[in-house]
């Protein structure tokens, strides 16, 4: 039987047809703004590169620069020499003893800070901070007068055959004192943020207290771990100040190759400074960046 149209019918009809119609594709607007992670990406990141480049790229691109006016065989001979590699080997190797000795007593100090309270705990937490205000030269200057042979400590170390000040024993000392905020302040905040309630139901299922530090808190410590030991390895490597009190400066035993570079520009040797401080930025990034991939590699498995 026939019957008229009505309005009913017509806006059945159309949105059946909206129905089957396919989406609209998203404007470009909306693509931009989808795949943006934050406002302004394009101004932000013109201004980091810029920054980046203006502090970091374009002053060590002219020190490889500098380095570049010797021959190869010029730069070889330079970057493998004796005074040179024993140099070397005292920074990375101290600055390396340094970073793992504050890697295991900065857990230490960040767990008793972050866990206990104790009286003179602000006191404490201030002095953590201390290397960081503190002047480096005043902090040579204070630590050779401690562990000189006639030194508040060094006159009790000296009976026992231990000479703690003008040796390599002395730079490993002085890097310890500025590295150790490094760890500290890195893994304070996680440790902040770790729940104790997974602590406590481990100890619910039969875990003993080793277990517990072993299986639970070690593992989520471990990528802040790495960053505070590569933030401290980092800062022993280039230290002059604090270290130059302590060491003696004794070439092939006690020389530090930031000396070293110092020493070569006083003496107008710039291409030969320029070539220790290629060599020692070539190994300084190689190492921190296997550290990073070694951290990026362990968030794989939080």
């Amino acid at each position: 039987m026939w019957r008229a149209r009505t309005l009913d019918d017509d806006q059945t009809m159309t949105a059946e047809t909206a129905a089957r119609r396919p989406p609209a594709p998203p404007s470009k607007r909306t693509l931009f703004r989808r795949r943006s992670a934050i406002p302004g990406f394009g101004l932000t990141m013109g201004v980091t590169l810029t920054v980046l480049s203006l502090i970091v790229l374009i002053p060590l691109s002219a020190v490889v620069l500098k380095a570049a006016q010797q021959s190869p065989a010029e730069f070889w001979a330079v970057a493998t020499s004796q005074r040179s590699l024993a140099a070397y080997r005292l920074s990375f190797g101290a600055a390396f003893v340094a970073a793992v000795i504050n890697g295991v007593f900065g857990v230490l100090t960040a767990w008793a800070l972050v866990r206990y309270d104790f009286p003179g705990k602000t006191l404490v937490n201030a002095l953590v901070d201390l290397p960081f205000a503190l002047p480096t030269a005043v902090a040579g200057i204070a630590l050779a007068t401690l562990y000189a042979p006639t030194g508040w400590v060094g006159q009790f170390l000296t009976p026992l055959g231990i000479k703690a000040a003008y040796n390599p024993v002395g730079v490993t000392i002085a890097l310890i004192f500025i590295g150790l905020p490094f760890v500290v302040r890195t893994i304070e905040p996680v440790l902040r943020d770790a729940a104790e309630d997974v602590e406590e139901a481990a100890a619910s299922l039969g875990a003993n207290r080793i277990d517990t530090i072993l299986r639970i808190v070690l593992p989520a410590l471990a990528p802040a771990w790495l960053t505070g030991f590569a933030m401290a390895f980092a800062r022993g490597v280039g230290e002059y100040g604090s270290v130059i009190f302590i060491a003696g400066n004794m070439p092939y035993k006690s020389e530090i190759a930031p000396l070293l570079i110092i020493i070569q520009l006083e003496q107008f040797e710039y291409a030969r400074a320029a070539t220790i401080a290629v060599v020692m930025l070539t190994v300084s990034f190689t190492m921190l960046l296997v550290i990073n991939a070694i951290q990026a590699w362990a968030r794989r498995f939080d």
